[in-house]
């Protein structure tokens, strides 16, 4: 089985987080509006003491768990459409 949507949803993670990275998201309004972990880090903790690196990484595991979600599914419709009735 191929994974594209995984591999697609994974380089818009990797994406965004090279994008905060970088310093053109001064105020971190891309990153905290397109990262999960992000929404739920500010819930929990004061978002000046999380750690980066581990926002980052739990993004880009999100967005491939979500890509991986996506894919089992595309898979499974097209499995359906292929079995005989």
């Amino acid at each position: 089985m191929r994974y594209p949507v995984t591999i697609v949803m994974t380089l818009i993670a990797l994406a965004l987080c090279l994008y905060n990275y970088t310093g053109y998201d001064p105020h971190n309004f891309v990153f905290f509006m397109f990262s999960p972990p992000a929404w739920v880090a500010d819930l929990l903790v004061d978002i000046h003491e999380a750690s980066v690196l581990l926002l980052y990484a739990l993004t880009l595991v999100t967005y491939a768990l979500i890509g991986c979600i996506a894919d089992r599914l595309i898979q499974r419709g097209r499995n359906k459409r292929r079995a005989p009735a």
